[in-house]
């Protein structure tokens, strides 16, 4: 609720401080006092777009403060949070406009953007008048309103959750698909590489074997001659006869030499032993010298088709082996991703079944709320003189969503058989206004949480239907708080609260001011709203006879 407002050097207003109270506050005073100003200042400290040149002409900036009343659970203390900004049961705005046109804005004495701003004055007012395109006349902001009317905040939550859920298996469907497709366009490769290397089946290690094999082929005519001279020379004929002959030798005399033999022939001994392993080991030598010159050949052939592979598939020659399971593995995500992309279509058939299911629900529901609010608004268009209008809430199909697939417009009819239309289009002045508040009427619910402004809602009409407008006015604001900008009497008469809006000139310069009225004074400015300039006691007379109705 707006407690105060605080408007300096704003326009033709050097200083004006408001306090507002519950209930319905009336704004009257005579045409060009002003009246469209305090509209103009509150709109600034909440962030709309208005007027470009705001400052008082002389000053150097212009401010306007306003001070909300914000109960537990409001929409206003969410926002507050998201921000980081401090919040409480007292939230002030401040907005400054220099005479340059820098605009600075705080809440809560801490610096924020026009962009919380105007978040933050979703929460806190309504305005409804005859350029009323935030609200009402905002056919983008019908189906919510159909929505609140209905209570459809559970269907609205199953169609958000299925259709939340029919994304993620449409995500999940497109990325299967994503991938098969990949692996499908090179499945000729695949099948051709695991063919090739399976049939090569080239092993770890075997790439240096090979090398060394080959390498020892190549090189055994140019060592075997000299490997066979060394095998000669350890052999019988050679340092084995010598040294058996020596040992042998020793052996017949070494009883006779005292013992001093006994090393010499331990050592020979043992040398005959290393020379027999030695002697094995160039056997073992020349029998791998000893190759086939076709085995040669095929090992270079091995050698070579291992390494054309590696080179081929970018990879090491040892792990080709690792390389052939990557492909198979690829290979087997086709096979595997048909069956996936099977299970993917029915998730996804099974999640449009469940969001259609929900968004027909949701329709349907639109529908009945639909038939009641037309009925509703038809029996508020009467007391307001407009028994011949038709209002009608169109639902028309539209691109499904996540809230629903329907598109929701307020049209009207001024007269039966007329063509209808949306309300700013078809109605006009008076007509539009008394449209508007018969909708506000039927669609306000127990919402108190937001200001409502009505800028001369009753604008072209008089007598029974302005009564009318009036009370209607009075039983929108109980529990909340409206304020009216008015040039009818009855309406308001109907008023908790009346402030006069005068403008005055001091020293050469206009200026408008806002009075507090008090009872006297009230009915004086009703009669004069009755009677014009010139008050008379029969204009009085019908004042206090509205104020007393």
């Amino acid at each position: 609720m707006l407690r105060a407002l605080d408007i300096r050097d704003m326009l033709i207003i050097d200083r004006l401080e408001l306090t507002f109270q519950p209930g319905l506050n009336a704004l009257t005073g005579e045409t060009g006092a002003g009246k469209s100003i305090l509209l103009d200042s509150l709109g600034f400290v909440l962030g709309w777009r208005g007027r470009a040149e705001l400052v008082r002409q002389g000053a150097a900036q212009g401010e306007v403060v306003a001070e909300f009343e914000l109960p537990e659970g409001h929409p206003a203390l969410a926002i507050l949070t998201e921000a980081g900004l401090p919040g409480g049961s007292e939230l002030i705005l401040r907005r400054v406009n220099t005479a340059e046109g820098r605009k600075t804005a705080w809440v809560n004495d801490r610096r924020c953007s026009g962009e919380v701003l105007r978040a933050l004055s979703e929460t806190l007012v309504e305005l409804h008048g005859q350029h009323d395109d935030r609200g009402l006349l905002n056919p983008r902001g019908h189906r919510g309103m159909l929505d609140a009317y209905a209570g459809a905040e559970p269907q609205l939550a199953a169609v958000r959750a299925a259709w939340t859920e029919m994304a993620r298996a449409r995500k999940a469907l497109a990325e299967t698909e994503a991938a098969v497709a990949a692996v499908r366009s090179e499945e000729e490769f695949l099948r051709h590489s695991v063919a090739e290397l399976d049939k090569l089946d080239p092993q770890p290690g075997e790439d240096a074997e090979l090398d060394a094999r080959r390498r020892m082929m190549q090189g055994a005519e140019r060592i075997r001659d000299d490997v066979a001279r060394a095998f000669a020379m350890l052999g019988g004929d050679g340092a084995e006869g010598a040294m058996a002959d020596a040992l042998r030798w020793l052996e017949g005399v070494a009883d006779r030499a005292e013992g001093q033999l006994d090393e010499p022939i331990a050592a020979l001994g043992r040398a005959l032993i290393e020379l027999g392993e030695a002697q094995d080991g160039v056997t073992a030598c020349l029998e791998a010298l000893d190759f086939n010159p076709a085995e040669l050949e095929q090992t270079e052939e091995r050698l070579f088709a291992i390494r054309a592979l590696a080179r081929k598939h970018d990879v090491a020659p040892d792990d080709l082996s690792g390389y052939a399971d990557t492909l198979r593995a690829r290979l087997g995500q086709l096979e595997a991703g048909d069956a996936d992309l099977a299970d993917r279509r029915v998730a996804v058939q099974a999640a449009q079944a469940t969001y259609n299911a929900a968004a027909e629900a949701l329709s349907a529901l639109r529908r009945e709320a639909a038939g009641r609010l037309d009925a509703a608004v038809m029996a508020e268009l009467a007391p307001l003189k407009m028994e011949r209008a038709v209002f009608q809430t169109q639902i028309t199909p539209a691109d499904p969503g996540p809230e629903g697939q329907d598109a929701v417009a307020f049209t009207v009819a001024t007269n039966p058989g007329a063509p209808s239309g949306p309300l700013n289009k078809i109605a006009s002045g008076g007509e539009l206004s008394r449209f508007l508040l018969a909708l506000k009427v039927c669609l306000s619910g127990d919402d108190s949480t937001r200001t409502m402004i009505f800028d001369e809602i009753d604008r072209g009409v008089g007598g029974a239907t302005a009564d009318a407008v009036g009370r209607r006015l009075a039983a929108l604001a109980q529990g909340g708080q409206v304020l009216v900008v008015t040039h009818s009497p009855q309406v308001a008469a109907r008023a908790a609260h009346h402030w006069r809006v005068q403008k005055h000139v001091t020293d050469g310069q206009t200026l408008s001011t806002v009075l507090p009225l008090s009872e006297p004074d009230r009915i004086d400015e009703i009669a004069r709203m009755v009677s014009g300039d010139v008050i008379t006691d029969e204009a009085r007379a019908a004042a206090r006879s509205l104020l007393q109705a």
